[in-house]
Parts: structure tokens; C-alpha cells; sequence
């Protein structure tokens, strides 16, 4: 199985506070996710992120297009991704 993928969906456009329209995460998110090399790190950033978007509100349509970019990279989505989707 692959690592957990990055949660951008390549949208990366910061309108809402700093916050990218199409991930929620901002510029310094985005940064350290690329430093987290172990796989449970990994999930646990997602995980965060979901919450993180459930609060901020207007990110329904994150969870599919992450779906679909786990299973194009053959990676197991993080369960709160399967929940949301």
C-alpha cells in the first residue's frame, strides 16, 4: 500500500483567510505535510485537516476528489476521509 497522499487536489487558491479554497490547508500546512515522511504522521494530518475543514465549512466536495486521488495513487484513504466522502 502507498503512503497517504498530499491532501491538495491541486486547486491552491488561498481566498479564505490564507486557507486554499479547494483543501482548506494553508501555505505553512502544505509545507510541513511534505516534511512528514512517516505514514501514521501522514493520516494523522489528514485526519486534522478533516476536522479542520468540518469547521471552516464550504469543503464537501474535498473528500471525493481526495477519494479518487488515493485510488488513483493506490493508497488507503484515512478513515474520516471515508466517513466524509
Amino acid at each position: 500500500m502507498a503512503k497517504t497522499p498530499s491532501p491538495c487536489i491541486d486547486v491552491c487558491k488561498f481566498k479564505r483567510d490564507g486557507h486554499c479554497i479547494g483543501c482548506s490547508m494553508t501555505k505553512a500546512q502544505k509545507s510541513l505535510f511534505k516534511q512528514l515522511k512517516k505514514d501514521k504522521h501522514r493520516a494523522a494530518f489528514v485526519e486534522m485537516l478533516v476536522g479542520q475543514q468540518s469547521h471552516m465549512g464550504k469543503y464537501r466536495h474535498w473528500a471525493a476528489r481526495y477519494m479518487r486521488k488515493c485510488m488513483k495513487k493506490k493508497a488507503k484513504p484515512v478513515a474520516a476521509v471515508r466517513d466524509a466522502a
